[in-house]
């Protein structure tokens, strides 16, 4: 594949980078068929159907998402070792089987959480991991916009396929609505992820960002993002390394804890809004504004990062995810309750883009899938947590979610003071002073 990458690499009037970005993107959409939002539009009506509880519903994407904080560290090998297209092609084709599969799932219990859990593990792990490393390894000085354009595409798929459940659950039912999902991963996604990724650009030839080999040294000294560090300039870190620095760990838990909140809210959404009154067409389609501006956060939080500090960034995160839980503990009518998910989705596209960045300008490239391999149960952890928490709490209350919103909205608040402690490590060949975010220089 190499030689098909290094022709066209010649060819193209741009950097072939951008061509990696748009097919590891194309993995970024497609996963959203095991997304959280997409499974909410079917929560109501795998209820309705089979009688099964919220919790019990929510408890195969909870089994999920705690399979998933053991497949993150090998996957993460994986992508160091072999490859991350073998990793996304191999995701692709398990989460497409997955997710038809779920058209079976009144058969028995078992199916569902099995066909759920696989498709959660799929997306929490390879179709994570695998894009993000591709995308912070082929660029360096653009890694925040081009994470920002990543999940730009991830954002996409948050609008596409719950639009698409939707329809075709109205029109033909929504066990069909799961295969139709599934050819679609099939129809989008592998061919790209097959032919056209490169694990990084000094495979074929080239530099991170298109630089000229000329102007490298120049260019890191001038253009780095305030918190990149001398991995960016030649000093890589190893997993053991990584995993010594307190950043390391503060950015882990605070990612943990806020992908609780993002699970226990995307899961649960439609049926929130159903439970203050809002009739199911009218709250589906709050998914749909989560989604959108999951979208427009994802182009925001990849440019901010480029200027600010990812301490600020991210605790300004955590503080928008908390004041959106509060206005759905308090929403009465529809439009505050879009008002809610528009926020929510902001704040969604904030935990995507920025944990990738940080981890790529903190460690630099080498070890990345590892690193990010290491870290990723502390996220799927969170959202199997979230997944069933709030359905524990729907079940108990007598069918309510205020409970769980108020906690949630409490808990990040204290994420975003805590985020505040992620400062640039240094590395331990260098002198006593870390390279400055942008708020030092």
């Amino acid at each position: 594949m190499h030689i098909l990458i290094a022709y066209l690499s010649r060819r193209l009037p741009f950097y072939y980078g951008w061509l990696v970005l748009g097919s590891a993107g194309s993995s970024m959409f497609v996963r959203n068929a095991a997304g959280s939002l997409t499974f909410a539009v079917f929560v109501p009506l795998i209820a309705d159907d089979t009688g099964w509880s919220r919790a019990l519903i929510g408890g195969a994407a909870a089994v999920g998402g705690l399979l998933a904080t053991g497949a993150s560290p090998p996957v993460g090998w994986a992508i160091d070792r072999i490859g991350a297209r073998v990793v996304l092609v191999l995701g692709l084709i398990v989460i497409g089987l997955s997710t038809m599969a779920m058209a079976w799932l009144s058969v028995h219990i078992a199916i569902f959480y099995a066909a759920l859990a696989v498709g959660r593990i799929m997306f929490s792990s390879p179709l994570n991991v695998g894009p993000a490393t591709v995308v912070g390894r082929w660029f360096v000085r653009q890694r925040g916009r081009a994470t920002g354009l990543l999940f730009l595409s991830h954002s996409g798929g948050m609008v596409a396929f719950p639009l698409v459940a939707t329809w075709v659950s109205v029109v033909w039912g929504w066990e069909t609505a799961w295969i139709v999902l599934g050819v679609m991963v099939y129809a989008i996604a592998l061919l790209p992820a097959s032919l056209l990724i490169a694990q990084r650009p000094e495979d074929v030839g080239l530099l991170p960002d298109g630089d000229n080999p000329d102007d490298e040294t120049e260019s890191a000294e001038t253009s780095a993002p305030g918190d990149a560090q001398p991995a960016d300039e030649g000093i890589e870190w190893t997993t053991r390394e990584a995993l010594r620095t307190p950043a390391l760990w503060v950015l882990a838990l605070g990612t943990g804890f806020l992908f609780l909140l993002q699970s226990g809210t995307n899961t649960y959404q439609a049926d929130l809004l159903r439970s203050k009154g809002i009739d199911l067409a009218l709250s589906q389609f709050s998914i749909v504004i989560n989604a959108a501006g999951t979208g427009i956060g994802s182009l925001l939080w990849g440019r901010v990062l480029e200027q600010v500090r990812v301490s600020y960034t991210y605790a300004i995160v955590a503080l928008v995810m908390a004041l959106a839980c509060a206005i759905f503990v308090v929403a009465d009518t529809v439009w505050l309750t879009y008002l809610a998910a528009g926020l929510f989705g902001v704040a969604v596209a904030g935990i995507l883009v920025v944990p990738p960045v940080a981890y790529a300008n903190f460690f630099g490239r080498q070890s990345l899938g590892t690193i990010r391999g290491v870290t990723e149960p502390f996220t799927s952890l969170g959202q199997a947590i979230g997944a069933v928490a709030s359905g524990l709490v729907f079940h108990f209350t007598g069918g309510s979610y205020v409970i769980a919103f108020i906690i949630y909205t409490a808990l990040g608040v204290l994420t975003a003071a805590a985020l505040l402690l992620a400062r640039p490590p240094r590395h331990p060949s260098l002198g006593s002073t870390p390279v400055g975010d942008p708020a030092d220089n």
